[in-house]
């Protein structure tokens, strides 16, 4: 926290260092529009920052950043530099060391019906990037793949809507898959992967310099602020990876990366924004790859019980996982099983619209499912 509350200025960080440490140990994100009032965000809750001392109830007590206080903001996530991060300003975000994304909203400049950059910025949401070692934990026996008789990983995807773990969960699924048994104690993986990371927005790693300062294992390579799908390309051809791993896939582009690595026999770990099972479906390059069954494994997260809570693990067919443990389970083990993760449930999800599949019964054969 400290090294992110030097990049504000020093009204703004007088102000932010007034609220409780439990507030600043869990908040996710910060909030600074230009003239009005300053809002952060912690656990589930949001809040106004005081123009006095702590949090306020009411946004008209609250400190309002001023002009400078942006304007000197701005100056040192671009160092001093707007030329510099004009690939930046176009996207709309800027990435700074320890893996946290500034969002940034103002006046969009077009060239030939595009964004070419922004101006006259005066809205900033820092959202706040956590290592959390262990978060994987939990989640990693469902995905494993028994059928080549050493363990290796299902496709996955990760779905949740923002602030919800997602990022947070492969980072610890591409540090755990990397050591191999040395984090997984040996219960789950006999040995390590090689996995590659595309990390388009410096998010996964927070690379300095090409360094990944999160902890990713022994056997990860990164591939930093580079496209999605031109990164998986260039790491199939150039680092070849056994698991690949990419956050916030959407674009068709994506998805035919996606089916490169799939073919060339390297497992995919990616994410999705989605409220939730029926959500996902909704989105035409998901909706394809889902009814094509690309992925085997489909981890829902929300924010229910905390962000990064595991609301479910389904099949390529929406059908919920169990552990394959649990059928020979003592009586008070599955109790204790049930108490933890709910009774076992037969309850299919129809992720495609496609009555056959919502029976399980596939009505063509899909891809991608060893």
């Amino acid at each position: 926290m400290e090294s992110l509350l030097r990049l504000f200025s020093a009204p703004l960080r007088q102000k932010l260092a007034t609220l409780p440490n439990q507030i600043l140990q869990e908040m996710q994100e910060i909030r600074i529009r230009e003239q009005r009032p300053l809002e952060i965000g912690w656990g589930r809750q949001y809040g106004f920052v005081s123009d006095q001392s702590g949090l306020c109830d009411h946004p008209a007590s609250a400190y309002k950043p001023t002009r400078e206080d942006c304007a000197s903001l701005l100056e040192t996530l671009t160092l001093h530099s707007l030329y510099t991060f004009e690939e930046e300003l176009r996207r709309g975000y800027i990435t700074v060391e320890g893996g946290h994304r500034v969002g940034l909203s103002g006046r969009a400049v077009l060239e030939h019906g595009k964004v070419k950059l922004l101006k006259d910025i005066a809205g900033f949401n820092i959202r706040i990037a956590k290592e959390r070692k262990g978060a994987a934990a939990k989640v990693l026996p469902y995905l494993l793949d028994m059928k080549q008789g050493a363990a290796s990983l299902h496709h996955t995807l990760v779905v949740s809507p923002p602030l919800q773990g997602k990022t947070t969960l492969i980072r610890d699924l591409a540090r755990i898959v990397s050591s191999g048994p040395a984090d997984s104690g040996g219960r789950c993986l006999e040995r390590g992967y090689k996995v590659g990371i595309v990390d388009e927005r410096s998010e996964i790693a927070a690379c300095v310099k090409g360094v990944p300062r999160f902890e990713l294992g022994p056997r990860t390579d990164v591939l930093d602020a580079c496209p999605k799908a031109e990164g998986m390309m260039m790491l199939i051809r150039s680092m070849s990876p056994e698991i690949l791993i990419v956050d916030e896939i959407g674009r068709a582009e994506d998805a035919a990366a996606i089916h490169e690595a799939v073919h060339a026999g390297i497992r995919v770990i990616a994410t999705a924004h989605g409220l939730n099972h029926d959500d996902v479906k909704q989105r035409p390059v998901l909706r394809e790859l889902l009814a094509e069954r690309v992925f085997n494994r489909i981890v829902v997260l929300s924010q229910r019980g905390g962000a990064g809570t595991l609301e479910g693990v389904y099949d390529a067919l929406g059908k919920r996982v169990m552990l394959p443990a649990e059928p020979v389970l003592s009586a008070a083990g599955q109790a204790a099983w049930r108490e933890e993760r709910g009774s076992p449930s037969s309850h299919i999800i129809d992720w495609t619209g496609n009555p056959a599949l919502y029976q399980g019964r596939p009505s063509a054969p899909g891809r991608g499912t060893s």
